[in-house]
């Protein structure tokens, strides 16, 4: 599902008042790293029927689906309900509300508002092609078929990609994600995503061919990771510094990051995935699981963090509030704006048989879906709701319309092979509507 954003700040304004009306000389207390909260029935939540979305929780953790979980409901700014489930593993010590997880494609939108920083200080444009950041994709061909050596059939590319292409994964790049592709097969063959090197990462990717052309079809890629690698370029600093520097710290993210400290380690969440074979989650192993007890060779832009609850929940408010959190101005609402805008083509949205089209309501933004019929979408989210969530389930949406903001962090890979699963974020956003009894307030 997909969900948006929300403002208003008003606990700076309030201590100033205060200060003021104590007679005494305006003092700015220092920003909190934490959220405040608030009864559901004073921000038009009703706890009574916010149960139904507890009891999910619970449901999938007492039956085993889930090791554990986290849920987070924010309203006009303020934490609504904040629920830990289970535990951080199977036999492990208990879920809190600071356990960290590895949040994966979580990462996309805070690459993307890395990105954006960027854009604000006219680094880039929306419609430059990638080549004049990237000239190691001037030639660039498209995947026609397979000849019988099993080489590649291509064509050259009629234009580079842009970078509006780039972040809205319609450049025409892939990903390694889907088996029966000779081209995803190819991102996997060739280590695409192990490389050893920002610079080797886009010569690999240089090489392979194209999925189809650009702007031609949406299809999830590395088109981020390959933004990674732009924002070092342009800001001549590693994608863990500008991120620590531009994003975390402004917000009080103490907690998110490329890699972890010996003694928060113990705060990590244990990863697991469906089994087929066994027809249950099982400790996950494999490339997809990613050694976060050292910095990485190379930070993926496209699945590398780390992060608890409140962190992005901190991220997530500063965007609804239209870049700006406690006083940190990370981003202008009008880029905000831009971000959570949907950017397909018309020959994309056109295309019934897309998944992101008019027909489904829903579309792509800048490193987000968006919403952009609820009816058609079938969600009883508000237009303009915008949202990721990555690979080990973990999820969140913004809605603008409804000043609400979800969370939701668990911790299985390939989670939708168990029927149980399948969807969560769609289920638990139905429970989150049906409680929003005063929609206005």
């Amino acid at each position: 599902m997909a969900m948006q954003g929300f403002g208003r700040r008003f606990g700076l304004a309030t201590a100033l008042a205060f200060s003021l009306a104590m007679g005494a000389s305006p003092v700015l207390a220092a920003p909190k790293p934490v959220l405040p909260a608030a009864a559901p029935q004073s921000v038009g939540v009703s706890a009574e029927r916010l149960k139904s979305l507890d009891a999910l929780m619970k449901s999938l953790v007492a039956e085993g689906h889930l090791p554990g979980a986290t849920t987070m409901l924010l309203r006009h700014g303020k934490v609504v309900s904040f629920e830990t489930y289970g535990a951080q593993g199977f036999g492990g010590p208990p879920m809190t509300k600071d356990t960290i997880f590895r949040i994966y494609s979580q990462t996309k939108p805070v690459t993307g508002v890395a990105m954006m920083i960027l854009f604000e200080e006219g680094k880039w444009r929306l419609d430059d092609p990638v080549t004049k950041y990237i000239p190691e994709f001037a030639n660039l061909r498209v995947y026609k078929g397979v000849n019988a050596d099993g080489s590649f059939v291509t064509e050259p590319a009629d234009r580079p990609p842009t970078m509006r292409e780039i972040m809205s994964h319609t450049a025409g790049f892939a990903y390694g994600l889907n088996p029966d592709n000779p081209v995803d097969k190819a991102y996997v063959s060739t280590g695409v995503l192990s490389s050893k090197s920002g610079q080797e990462f886009v010569e690999k990717v240089a090489k392979l061919p194209l999925y189809g052309p650009p702007g031609k079809q949406w299809k999830y890629s590395v088109g981020v990771d390959i933004q990674g690698f732009i924002v070092e370029k342009l800001s001549g600093q590693s994608l863990p510094d500008f991120m620590r520097e531009r994003i975390f710290e402004p917000l009080k993210m103490k907690d998110t990051g490329f890699s972890l400290p010996p003694e928060k380690l113990s705060r990590l969440a244990d990863i697991y995935m469906w089994s087929g074979k066994d027809k249950k989650i099982v400790p996950a192993e494999g490339f997809m699981v990613l050694d976060v007890t050292k910095p990485p060779v190379v930070a993926s832009g496209g699945g590398g963090l780390v992060s608890t609850s409140t962190d992005y929940a901190r991220f997530a408010q500063m965007l609804l509030n239209g870049g700006e959190l406690d006083g940190a101005r990370i981003l202008s609402p009008a880029t905000v704006k831009l971000m959570a805008s949907d950017h397909l083509p018309d020959a994309i949205l056109d295309d019934p048989k897309a998944g992101f089209s008019k027909a489904t309501g829903k579309g792509f933004g800048l490193d987000f879906m968006v919403v952009t019929d609820p009816a058609r979408a079938g969600t009883l989210a508000g237009k303009g709701t915008y949202s990721w969530g990555g690979a080990a389930g973990t999820w969140f949406w913004i809605d603008p319309t409804n000043d609400v903001i979800f969370l939701g962090m668990i911790h299985v890979l390939a989670k939708d092979g168990d029927p149980a699963l399948r969807n969560l974020d769609e289920r638990t956003a139905t429970l989150v509507y049906q409680a929003l009894t005063n929609p206005e307030k």
